[in-house]
């Protein structure tokens, strides 16, 4: 009796898994260096992006301003690396310390 109660939750507790996977949200970059994030995957159709905003409304983007895509995660580690980055590359000359 307690394996035939074990049997529904082990498949209930799959099938929320499997379908949490697909509620990623996913960053557009833009080349005028915008960032648009998105509630569905972005689909590619009749030259331009489809994609649902946070409110649930289809909205698109036209494909040459498009940069990159990029899950959400992604997009946050690589900006977080980047930030690093340059405060790590900004060296100052000993002749300018007396400016600022």
């Amino acid at each position: 009796m307690v394996f035939a109660m074990k049997t529904p939750a082990i498949g209930l507790l799959i099938g929320v898994i499997a379908l949490t996977g697909c509620a990623h949200s996913y960053v557009l970059r833009l080349t005028n260096g915008s960032e648009i994030t998105t509630a569905s995957k972005p689909h590619f159709r009749d030259g331009a992006y489809w994609f649902k905003d946070a409110k649930g409304e289809e909205q698109w983007v036209m494909a040459a301003s498009v940069s990159e895509i990029a899950p959400a995660s992604v997009a946050k580690a690589e900006s977080k690396s980047q930030a690093t980055k340059i405060k790590s590359d900004k060296k100052r000359k000993w002749y300018l310390l007396w400016l600022g």
